[in-house]
């Protein structure tokens, strides 16, 4: 709780994706992908996404509260896998 990640985001040179889900109820993703975007601004290829309908595990959720983590069965959301597939096969692409 008391470490400040803004110093070390600042000097991260490489891409980054940053991904939340809507639904997080333990890291409020508004405020955390903003923060992790404005920690990277000198950082030229930086993707933030807020998945909609996705809890903190980015699985599909109703309500987003930690209770339903184990009732989920899905492990991670096909939208997130896709998300993160898209990203990664975008930034590894002879240019």
């Amino acid at each position: 709780m008391r470490y400040d990640p803004r110093p070390v985001l600042a000097k991260v040179k490489c891409p980054v994706l940053a991904v939340g889900g809507s639904k997080d109820l333990q890291v409020a993703p508004d405020s955390n992908l903003a923060g992790i975007k404005l920690a990277l601004h000198g950082n030229p290829d930086v993707t933030v996404i807020k998945l909609p309908g996705l809890n903190h595990l980015l699985q599909t959720a109703d309500t987003g509260q930690v209770v339903e983590y184990s009732r989920i069965e899905e492990t991670v959301a096909p939208i997130a896998l896709q998300t993160l597939g898209d990203w990664i096969v975008n930034h590894t692409q002879y240019r």
